[in-house]
């Protein structure tokens, strides 16, 4: 066997040499373009959620104090420490609102959840009919700002001008949709006909990434409608599933339109209803702003403490499941 010509070998060891340099350029190009992308991402991430929580984390570990005669010279602000944290976690009406919120999210969530699944998979069963117009009817309401809503269905729960109290009144059934024992589930029939169409949309939006090969042969093997939804596509959308679940949880813990609107209707609906309208009666009428800093904290602490709970509970079942 004849050897290469040494200009040959010396091409040869050039175009090596040339490859790996060629690759990390391309590498390097690569890396630029991700993170160029990226960028505007991370830049809105820190302007819109990390400075402001920043900044409600410096606030609630401030005071204000005053100087000179009386409090009447200047202010300015000095270390708290954990005081304000430990203001909130002693005030009966923040934690009460806390345990009514948790007691909302316990009942209105799984109600909302269940109810969006079922329009879900009837929306996308074989024999629907109308998919179009009833995908949009109930994803309207969720078109319909909260504080809208909450007007509109204000409207609806008041007493001599409500058509829905004189309906129950007309078949005996005395009912006040605003008193103490019902106000909080008079808010949950708002938020749950204000959302139910967006989850619905999420869940269909995971239904059809399904491939119809797995239908068609489960429906081969002889399984009927309700075992193709049961044994196939509730298996297959439970990472929507788990989405709409963390999602409801956040917006339940931020509760706060809904209430706020319906307070001039509702005597039984006061500043410490719910967390949020706590730590916003303390900013804005008590002024108090670094003890409703410190409440935010709070509020998002716990948001992420069930979010991430949540999500660990439907991995750990997920994979008790496999």
């Amino acid at each position: 066997m004849s050897r290469p010509a040494p200009a040959a070998r010396k091409r040869t060891r050039k175009d090596t040499a040339g490859r790996p340099r060629r690759a990390r350029r391309t590498e390097a190009r690569n890396a630029r373009a991700a993170a160029a992308f990226v960028l505007p991402f991370l830049a809105l991430f820190g302007l819109c959620f990390l400075a402001p929580l920043g900044y409600a984390l410096y606030q609630s570990l401030q005071k204000t104090e005053r100087t000179g005669p009386l409090g009447l010279g200047r202010e300015h602000e000095a270390f708290a420490g954990f005081a304000h944290y430990a203001q909130a976690l002693s005030d009966d009406r923040f934690l009460t609102g806390f345990g009514r919120v948790l007691l909302f999210g316990a009942v209105q969530i799984p109600l909302m959840i269940v109810l969006a699944t079922a329009l879900a998979l009837l929306l996308e069963s074989a024999s629907a009919r109308g998919i179009a117009f009833f995908r949009t009817a109930f994803f309207l309401p969720y078109g319909v700002p909260g504080v809208i809503a909450s007007i509109l269905w204000g409207f609806l729960y008041v007493p001599g001008i409500s058509p829905l109290v004189k309906i129950a009144e007309s078949v005996g059934w005395h009912v006040d949709f605003l008193s103490r024992g019902t106000v909080l589930w008079s808010l949950a029939n708002i938020v749950t006909w204000q959302f139910t169409g967006y989850n619905m949309l999420v869940l269909i939006a995971q239904l059809k990434a399904v491939p119809g090969e797995l239908y068609e042969a489960a429906r081969i093997d002889g399984a009927n409608a309700w075992q193709v939804a049961r044994h196939v596509k509730l298996p297959l959308i439970r990472p929507a599933l788990v989405l709409t679940g963390v999602f409801s949880i956040i917006g339940t813990l931020q509760l706060f339109a809904e209430p706020m609107v319906l307070r001039p209707l509702a005597s039984s609906i006061d500043s410490g209803f719910t967390p949020n309208l706590h730590a916003y009666s303390e900013a804005f009428v008590g002024n108090n702003p670094h003890v409703a800093a410190a409440e935010a904290v709070l509020l998002a602490l716990v948001a992420c403490v069930l979010s991430f709970g949540f999500l660990r509970l439907a991995g750990g079942r997920a994979g008790g499941r496999g």
